[in-house]
């Protein structure tokens, strides 16, 4: 394809403007926006027509590549996102799925890493990569710092295909998990009732860690609960972390913890989050339970003990407040010993 530049003289005659043609269909010319003097008079306007034509075969050079270039996959160099954080951001947003977060926490990750607005994709390096990758280790647990590091390393890829990079500057960069120093285990249904019996250091740490457990909530929603979120024997909540509204039953020992109902205000007075841990510790040591609980055991022991009563997994990732079953199949359903002596049990003797 040929893309002509062709001039049309104002009205007055004084002026020259210009438009890019490549046929007479409809939306096969563009006006340039520019104009020379037809006849210059001074150095001024001589300059002003010597630019302008320079202009004019540049913008036809550019727009010959990006038709030559369409269907390719390959992006010309002018068209170029400069700052690779924009790149990313949009990648990001285009390749969003739903139910998954990973790719945007690993944005979030990486924005956090980097601390600043602007980074030119020839900055990113190897060395910047596996630096990365340690940030994520550090920074992460579990599974998070691989699953950050490979969505990172998507973007790498696409960015390489469409001419950013030579050489995917993350191919080689090992993406590694991080396990926890400890274990987080979770409460069996008797040991729900031992810890209700027993005594804690902080009264209202104890009363949210029950309502957690009755409705597995995370920390940072039981925290921030409010009165108003409260209608009558069930609770409409924002979730902080995911973004998403979930509407859950709220179960009679959480309703009997919670008391007389309120008009708005905080429900719990919790202390910080690492502040109420320690509490729970020590609550569960008191109990006489030798397990590492979390607040987050919380939620993982109340998805546990729905699947071992029968609950379906839509309902579990419901309640859960996610809008997808992988999440609840990848991190709350666990091999129970209990449910394998079931299943045993059910063998031809």
């Amino acid at each position: 394809m040929t893309i002509n530049i062709v001039k049309r003289p104002s009205t007055d005659k004084k002026k020259i403007h210009y438009t890019f043609e490549w046929g007479r269909g409809k939306g096969e010319r563009i006006k340039a926006g520019l104009f020379t003097y037809d006849k210059p008079k001074n150095q001024v306007e001589r300059n002003h027509n010597k630019e302008t034509i320079a202009i004019l075969e540049m913008k036809k050079s550019h727009m010959t590549l990006e038709f030559t270039a369409t269907g390719t996959g390959y992006i010309p160099e002018h068209k170029r996102v400069a700052n690779f954080l924009t790149y990313y951001a949009d990648f990001v947003k285009k390749n969003a799925t739903y139910g998954s977060r990973q790719l945007q926490g690993s944005l979030n990750a990486f924005n956090a890493f980097l601390q600043k607005d602007f980074i030119s994709p020839i900055d990113i390096t190897k060395n910047l990569c596996e630096q990365f990758r340690n940030y994520l280790r550090e920074k992460y647990s579990g599974e998070t710092p691989l699953g950050y590091f490979y969505r990172f390393r998507r973007v790498l890829n696409n960015a390489t295909e469409e001419g950013y990079f030579r050489v995917n500057p993350a191919e080689k960069v090992i993406a590694q998990t991080k396990g926890s120093i400890r274990k987080k285990q979770i409460l069996r249904s008797e040991e729900w009732t031992k810890l209700m019996r027993a005594s804690a250091p902080n009264y209202e740490v104890k009363k949210a860690a029950i309502f957690s457990l009755y409705t597995a909530l995370r920390f940072v929603d039981v925290n921030k609960l409010d009165w108003s979120s409260i209608k009558g024997d069930k609770m409409v909540i924002r979730q902080q972390k995911t973004g998403h509204y979930v509407e859950v039953p709220i179960h009679p020992v959480a309703l009997k913890v919670l008391g007389d109902p309120k008009d708005s205000g905080k429900v719990f007075h919790l202390p910080t989050h690492d502040g109420a841990n320690i509490s729970l510790g020590i609550w569960v040591r008191n109990a006489g339970i030798d397990k590492h609980i979390t607040w987050h055991s919380l939620r993982h022991s109340c998805s546990v003990l729905l699947q071992d009563n029968g609950v379906d997994i839509a309902t579990v990732a419901g309640i859960l407040g996610h809008k997808s079953l992988k999440q609840v199949m990848n991190t709350y359903n666990r091999y129970q010993y209990s449910s394998a002596q079931k299943a045993i049990s059910k063998l031809p003797d």
